[in-house]
């Protein structure tokens, strides 16, 4: 019996041995797969890089090249955060990491990730292997379009200019950046000695980019010495502008807020006409009925896809440190993107928080921002029913409480609602990281300040909203009854 039993003993621990061998033997052998896509997609996203930053420094007018490099930055930017995913899950399975937060909200937020990351990694394989696929199709087709970029003339650029990847230069928007340069810079007047003014809209929603767009093109060098002067109008000032030049070229940028009728841009259009030969007109609006005026086709300027702002946001957020040496944290800053994208003002967002987060570069210390932020929207939600991004896009009340620690309310300055000078000014970043320094009584909160023109800012009016929460309890839950949004 005792010897049976040995037999069987003998078995288990062989058959339990081998187990651990082939799973040992699998684990290295997925190990090696993921090396090697590693290493192949690093050397692909190093040529694609190359080609884009390259492409990005020339005067580019054909449309076919203009759409390969659309597609080239696309398959780049996926390819990016493909190759973190991958060193991540590397780095995890050799060495681990410590995972634990003193904050219970976001250990139970850790947990989903943990658990979707074992759910996902046999589709992450799948990922990989078509974002490797992707980057060598567009390798693959890159020496017609290297060959053609090489006629293109190249931009006489500004000192920051040469820095691609910061946050002093206008980032992505390729393909659009040589449109608008293509317009302003063409010969395209009406044939038979036509003197009708050529008209470019720029259709966007908000804060996705349009003026920072107008304002890199009118820094250009050639396109400064091609108009006279840049005369900047909104929709106001149509038909009230009285100060006009006759007889010299002009590049005339207006901004709309609403529609306006065919008799009033015809008058408004013939004005610009008489101004001088060769003057141009771009539209900026939010409106795609306005892109009926245009001349040419417009420009739509849509939301950053996840890939790029995804890329934007670690770029920032680590200035110039190299991510790769802050594994975990490139994972928090994807978790911070994930929240970003697909809400109005996500580049706003993106840029503000990144700013805060480059200056301590501390696993706790993301963690308690993302933690706060996670709250905010959270918070609002119950309150309004809407994102807080949402209701700063539509200029309605936000509330910060999870920010400063104390009951506030923020509402974005507008037209009918000035800045107020007098009042004392806080940034976002030092509320977020030190509440103490809140003001006594109303104050101005500026979310960020761009540093690329036209250098725009973004101040909000807060106010204390301790009257609308219970004592101790200042998130009750439930949406509000009565409150219009």
């Amino acid at each position: 019996m005792e010897v049976a039993m040995s037999a069987v003993a003998g078995e288990l621990v062989s058959r339990f041995i081998s187990l651990l061998m082939s799973k040992y033997h699998s684990s290295i052998h997925a190990q090696s797969k993921e090396q090697n896509l590693a290493k192949r997609l690093r050397h692909l996203l190093m040529r694609v890089g190359t080609v884009v930053e390259e492409a990005d420094g020339r005067y580019i007018t054909n449309s076919g090249m203009l759409a390969q490099l659309k597609m080239l930055s696309e398959a780049m930017y996926g390819g990016y955060r493909v190759l973190d995913t991958l060193m991540y899950r590397a780095l995890r399975n050799s060495a681990g990491f410590d995972e634990v937060s003193s904050n219970d909200s976001f250990n139970s937020h850790l947990y989903l990730i943990k658990r979707s990351r074992r759910m996902a990694d046999g589709a992450g394989c799948l990922e990989s292997d078509g974002a490797l696929e992707s980057l060598e199709a567009a390798a693959a087709n890159m020496t017609e379009f290297v060959m053609l970029l090489g006629g293109c003339e190249r931009m006489s650029r500004r000192p920051y200019d040469t820095y691609l990847y910061t946050d002093n230069f206008m980032f992505s928007r390729h393909a659009e950046k040589q449109k608008l340069l293509s317009f302003l810079l063409q010969h395209n007047d009406p044939p038979g000695g036509g003197q009708a003014t050529a008209v470019l809209p720029i259709i966007g929603g908000a804060k996705v980019g349009k003026k920072t767009l107008v304002a890199h093109a009118c820094g250009d060098e050639r396109v400064r010495a091609r108009f006279s002067s840049v005369l900047h109008l909104n929709g106001d000032s149509l038909l009230r502008h009285g100060r006009t030049k006759f007889g010299v070229k002009m590049l005339v940028v207006i901004e709309f807020a609403s529609d306006v009728g065919d008799d009033d841009w015809k008058r408004f259009h013939s004005l610009v006409t008489r101004m001088g030969r060769g003057s141009k007109i771009i539209i900026v609006s939010r409106l795609q009925r306005l892109a009926r005026f245009g001349s040419v086709k417009p420009i739509f300027l849509s939301a950053m896809s996840y890939d790029e702002l995804r890329y934007l946001f670690k770029t920032l957020s680590f200035g110039s440190e190299d991510p790769a040496e802050h594994p975990q944290l490139v994972q928090i800053a994807d978790e911070f993107a994930k929240n970003f994208h697909g809400t109005e003002g996500s580049l706003v967002a993106t840029n503000a928080y990144a700013d805060v987060l480059r200056r301590n570069l501390d696993v706790k210390f993301w963690r308690r921002i993302l933690d706060k932020g996670m709250r905010m929207v959270k918070r609002n939600l119950a309150i309004y029913g809407m994102h807080p991004n949402t209701l700063i896009y539509h200029g309605h009340p936000v509330d910060i409480t999870d920010f400063a620690l104390h009951p506030l309310r923020m509402t974005p300055y507008s037209v009918r609602f000035p800045v107020r000078e007098k009042w004392p000014s806080v940034t976002f970043g030092d509320l977020i990281t030190n509440p103490g320094i809140r003001p006594k009584g109303d104050f101005t909160l500026v979310t960020w300040e761009s540093r690329i023109p036209p250098h725009r800012s973004f101040p909000n009016f807060v106010t204390s909203c301790a009257q609308d929460t219970h004592e101790g309890s200042p998130l009750s839950g439930r949406k509000r009854q009565g409150v219009a949004i």
